[in-house]
């Protein structure tokens, strides 16, 4: 018995991004299918049209219309790639999640690599691919855009805890509970930095490998360095706020502390002038130091305790709340059966 479209099993959702791409949209479809025939089992491929305002989803439906492992998500207001990423998530029905850019700068090859590694390696829930890990690299990508990515990803490698050469890449695949128990929130780009946080905060595993990056052949870039760079700086101060307020507040105590010693070398040098507001000084600095300090390890336990609580969100979503030995212990729980 055929069974209708939305009731098949499916191992495989692909989710891409869309706005005004009416340039890649044909091609990206095309070569995105001719690569998951590989498949033996089901897919689907999930556009998702972030309000554009050209013919991207005038050419999406057209698609489509013709074609039943094409499911178009669309609305009308362009929200950014982190919005247009949760509406397909939302739609996804597959076993394995994943995602990919409009333009194809990563080869749809990598999502066969990601795909078999998430079937053939259990203990791995994400896979991701990298082009500044060994074995990666760039092609045809300006220099001075690959300097500011491999910048930004290293000032970001300081907020995760485990080491990741590529945390903004799109390209990634999912096993779908990991997908499931993320409460995602962010709009823009930042959503890649929010789905490996959470996802690290939760015990998920992660993998990486390498990849070429390349450049976009058609369409305009939707770069924008401005908006990207404040919302990962604010990223990693959020994730590690120890990073400014602990070096922040240590430098301001240590001018106090040096305003300190200076009065104390006036003092025996007979140069001291009490009219001087150095006293003042010193302990504005010392204080507001401290306050600082104190504050970014406030910030960090609240940090601390949101992971916390993302980890027993993670146990208590799993089926049937199995838990393993290994997070029974973090969370405290005893296993009645090995008394």
């Amino acid at each position: 018995m055929n069974l209708p479209s939305s009731l098949r099993p499916i191992k495989l959702s692909v989710v891409i991004p869309m706005y005004n791409e009416e340039a890649n949209v044909s091609t990206t479809i095309a070569r995105i299918k001719g690569t998951l025939k590989a498949l033996e089992d089901d897919y689907e491929i999930i556009p998702v049209n972030d309000g554009s305002t050209d013919n991207t989803l005038k050419r999406l439906d057209e698609i489509a219309g013709h074609d039943p492992h094409v499911q178009v998500v669309s609305y009308w207001k362009n929200g950014g790639r982190g919005k247009a990423l949760r509406y397909g998530f939302k739609a996804a029905r597959g076993e394995y999640i994943a995602t990919i850019d409009a333009d194809l700068s990563y080869d749809p090859k990598y999502i066969l690599d990601m795909v078999k590694i998430l079937h053939e390696e259990s203990d791995i829930d994400v896979v991701l691919i990298s082009p500044y890990m060994k074995g990666g690299k760039t092609e045809g990508v300006p220099k001075s855009r690959v300097f500011i990515s491999r910048l930004g990803n290293q000032i970001l490698r300081l907020a995760m805890p485990e080491k990741v050469h590529t945390i903004t890449c799109i390209a990634r695949c999912y096993r779908r509970d990991v997908i499931s128990a993320l409460d995602l929130e962010s709009n823009g780009k930042e959503i890649h930095l929010e789905v490996l946080s959470k996802v690290m905060a939760m015990g998920f595993r992660i993998k990486e490998i390498p990849a070429t990056l390349t450049a976009r052949e058609k369409g305009e870039s939707k770069f924008a360095f401005r908006s990207t760079a404040v919302s990962h700086l604010l990223f990693t101060i959020f994730e590690r706020p120890m990073l400014l307020f602990g070096l922040l507040g240590a430098f301001l105590t240590i001018i106090g502390l040096g305003i300190g010693v200076y009065i104390i070398a006036l003092y025996y040098t007979g140069f001291l002038n009490p009219n001087r507001p150095l006293i003042t000084f010193m302990i504005l600095f010392i204080l507001g130091g401290i306050q600082i300090f104190s504050f970014g390890f406030i910030a960090s336990q609240v940090r601390y305790l949101r992971k916390e609580v993302l980890r027993i969100r993670r146990a208590v979503s799993k089926p049937e709340n199995r838990i393993s030995r290994s997070e029974s212990e973090h969370l405290g729980v005893t296993d009645k059966s090995d008394n």
